[in-house]
């Protein structure tokens, strides 16, 4: 049986669900390659990746995905990761450049406009530069490490998770595992892929090994341990439960609604590793 490939984000926050394959067993039944976000998405579309954390966003344009249950990407209030920096109140924002390393949030910034904060912006898209994107436009969406490093002393910010669950009063879920369907039949049925993967999530929450990853990653994000600490026990939430699945069909309904993504396909999750879903 081939080795699946995994095409896994290289933020921050993807570390605890990334622990049994970087420091354990698990990385030897896979190829692992790290990307950002929009990229997993693209390497799931044309082939190149059989399984990948992907936006939300995007599982609503690339058939053919089964999700693997339980692990995701999301949070229950701030997130402190997923940023709109305005140098103008919110009311006066004409004009929004947008995370091109984005898909969800850039979906989610694009709702929350249109459905509450007033439509009529200008969008565009920039690399994660704030001082430039600021140059070019009232505000800018950041995402991942690059909103992590924000003084946010010194601007108008807005938690775009906190946004959404006071909207809302649900949770926001930015990316989850999932799994090309042609993929599972190739998979050794002997390999329980929902297993893995809760497993090595399981294993990278656990308080030495947040220690170490808040040591590992000081130096790399500009953040004191303690900070990363918190931000990956309180506010980022690891679990796929009924919540964020209620939460995760919110925003795609809105999303469609609003004109910003096509709709969604019936959310498909892995029963086991033999090729079955439940939808």
């Amino acid at each position: 049986m081939k080795r699946l490939r995994i095409s896994a984000i290289s933020y921050l926050n993807t570390a605890p669900l990334m622990w049994d394959f970087e420091h354990g067993e698990g990385g030897a039944a896979f190829e692992i390659s790290y990307t950002l976000p929009s990229g997993c998405a693209a390497a799931l579309a044309d082939g190149s990746a059989d399984i990948g954390i992907i936006p939300a966003a995007s599982y609503t344009s690339i058939p053919g995905l089964v999700i693997l249950p339980e692990v995701a990407i999301a949070a229950r209030g701030p997130v402190q990761s997923i940023l709109l920096v305005c140098k103008v109140p919110l009311e006066n924002v004409s004009s929004v450049a947008l995370d091109s390393s984005s898909l969800t949030s850039v979906a989610l910034t694009r709702v929350l406009f249109k459905k509450w904060w007033g439509a009529g912006r200008r969008f565009g898209s920039a690399a994660p530069n704030l001082e430039q994107m600021l140059e070019e436009c009232d505000a800018a969406l950041l995402i991942g490490d690059s909103a992590l490093k924000v003084d946010r002393t010194r601007y108008l910010a807005y938690d775009l998770a906190e946004e959404w669950v006071r909207l809302t009063k649900k949770p926001f879920v930015f990316a989850f595992w999932a799994v090309r369907q042609g993929a599972l039949e190739e998979c050794s049925p002997t390999l329980d892929l929902s297993a893995v993967f809760k497993q090595s999530r399981d294993h990278g929450l656990l308080g030495k090994n947040i220690a170490r990853i808040a040591k590992e990653w000081s130096s790399r994000v500009g953040l004191g341990e303690n900070e990363i600490k918190t931000y990956l026990t309180a506010n980022i939430h690891y679990q796929l439960d009924p919540e964020c699945m209620d939460g995760l069909n919110l925003f795609y309904r809105y999303a469609e609604e609003c004109g910003v993504l096509p709709a969604a396909p019936p959310l498909q999750l892995l029963e086991n590793s033999k090729s079955a879903f439940v939808r």
